[in-house]
């Protein structure tokens, strides 16, 4: 009897010492994601701790989620086929209240690639129409224009798998209902342009945004011309 008290005493301790470790442990955890595409990309993730790598692991996926014993830094090395691997240095002094250092891993394209893909239009890529110009407050399109958006019909023509999706922005003055509304109207403007000069109608889509996605928040005008833009993003080849 006495022992099987002994070993309970013993079993209590011992949960209760691996219960207060584990409420100090730091976790490194994170998501992979395209810096183009935004989606979820399947990594070979390796870590170890520094300086001496004395504690290592290797994990497979788009999420990672791995302790970071002793308080110790870590460095965490990122492979995906086709996207250029990326290191990094976890630091458990950069953890946050909940114990957790979070690192959210975008991969982009190796430098070889990067002349590849601009030449190839890939998927995610976003291109800003910089020569559009449209009469004030309205969505009518200005004959300067057509130049650019000829160019947008041949490269639909040259690639007759791929969809566009042209989204409008204005400036965050006035009313958001009216810049909504002004935005759909001028990229369907684009749209029916576009497919005037034989581009294919199922190949463009449309959004608009209004006012809500400034690149400056600046109030100058310099700033509003900025922010009133349209940009074509590809979302298919």
């Amino acid at each position: 009897m006495k022992q099987l008290i002994f070993l309970i005493f013993f079993l209590c301790l011992y949960s209760t010492a691996r219960s207060q470790e584990s409420d100090t442990l730091i976790y490194a955890q994170g998501n992979i994601t395209s810096a183009s595409t935004k989606e979820p990309v399947v990594s070979k993730i390796s870590y170890k701790s520094l300086p001496y790598g004395s504690k290592a692991g290797f994990l497979s996926g788009s999420t990672f989620n791995f302790p970071l014993f002793d308080n110790e830094k870590y460095e965490l090395t990122v492979v995906a086929p086709g996207y250029a691997p990326s290191k990094f240095m976890l630091d458990p002094a950069e953890a946050n209240s909940e114990r957790k250092v979070i690192k959210n891993i975008e991969l982009g394209l190796p430098a070889s690639a990067v002349k590849v893909a601009e030449e190839t239009h890939t998927v995610g890529k976003i291109m800003r129409l910089d020569n559009l110009i449209f009469n004030a407050g309205t969505s009518k399109l200005e004959s300067s224009s057509f130049e650019e958006l000829d160019h947008v019909v041949k490269m639909l023509k040259d690639n007759p798998k791929m969809i566009i999706q042209l989204e409008g922005h204005t400036d965050f003055q006035g009313s958001p209902t009216a810049n909504m509304k002004l935005s759909q109207d001028r990229v369907d403007a684009i749209k029916n342009y576009l497919t005037s000069k034989g581009a294919s109608k199922g190949s463009i889509k449309t959004k608009a945004f209004g006012g809500t996605q400034p690149i400056s928040r600046e109030n100058t005008e310099e700033a509003h011309k900025l922010n009133r833009r349209v940009e074509l993003r590809v979302l298919q080849n």
